[in-house]
């Protein structure tokens, strides 16, 4: 099952629901006040009640709405930095542990949304990612329980101005508008093995990160154990896993986004994000 975050616009108002063939079921027209996003829903533990509606025919088109991220507001978004073992390579990294920063909510954008490059930098770079969503609270969870606390997984740009990341990840990583989060997200039932799923970025249609979500050092599993042991985790929290290699820093020459690039990323079981920087 697929669900999403959305704008409608000719009703100007903000729903969530399921992703079907001919478009979205509106989960919020029925769910009303009392589970007004998908935050709520998950907070309320309410995926269980999904199936039967999810065969009820499409209340409208995708076309008739603008889809937001995923989680429009989660309390805690965490990033996991050089995670692939070829980006790794990229930047001489040799760190065990595993590298966080964190992002903000207003960073954050929807499925064919504008990301904004700064007009400081020359060095807006590309990094495709799977998002992690929470389902269920979760404190010092161990990894063999861990995915049992995901809700489901998306697709994630993680933009970074690289000339203000410094020492301190956080820096560049916080912009606003600069975090692609979409287009849905794909329910952990219907993904299985988090590591078993084909990620690919391409700028302008050209494919310029190909990799394995297999290829992470840090599993989805020991990431969230990790994490969880001293930031209890609530639903609608996301963790973002890390980028592939072949960052447009580390390419010869370089290689990065300007106003009209379109930038897409696209996860095997789940869908192609697509965004244009502006």
């Amino acid at each position: 099952m697929q669900l999403c975050s959305f704008y409608h616009l000719d009703q100007a108002t903000k729903s969530f629901g399921i992703v079907v063939k001919e478009g979205i079921v509106d989960l919020g027209a029925r769910f009303g006040s009392d589970c007004p996003d998908l935050k709520t829903l998950l907070a309320r533990n309410g995926l269980g009640d999904l199936a039967e509606l999810a065969k009820q025919p499409a209340d409208y088109p995708l076309s008739a709405v603008r889809l937001l991220p995923v989680i429009e507001n989660p309390g805690k978004v965490f990033c996991v930095g050089m995670n692939y073992a070829d980006k790794r390579k990229e930047f001489a990294e040799t760190q065990d542990a595993p590298t966080l920063f964190i992002r903000f909510a207003d960073s954050l954008a929807g499925h064919e949304a504008k990301l904004l490059k700064p007009e400081v930098t020359q060095e807006f770079d590309f990094e495709g990612e799977l998002a992690v969503i929470i389902g269920k609270p979760a404190h010092a969870v161990k990894a063999e329980d861990a995915l049992d606390v995901v809700a489901g997984y998306s697709c994630f740009m993680d933009a970074t101005v690289r000339d203000m990341q410094f020492t301190w990840f956080t820096a560049g990583k916080n912009w606003p508008q600069t975090g692609g989060f979409g287009p849905w997200m794909t329910t952990a039932d219907a993904i299985g093995d988090p590591q078993q799923l084909a990620i690919k970025t391409f700028l302008n249609g050209r494919e310029v990160q190909n990799d394995t979500t297999g290829s992470m050092v840090h599993k989805v599993a020991n990431i969230i154990e990790y994490i969880s042991a001293f930031s209890p985790l609530s639903p609608g929290d996301v963790i973002i896993t890390g980028s592939p290699g072949g960052v447009g820093k580390k390419r010869t020459p370089p290689l990065f986004m300007f106003s009209g690039d379109v930038i897409e990323v696209e996860i095997e079981k789940i869908g192609r994000l697509r965004n244009t920087i502006a």
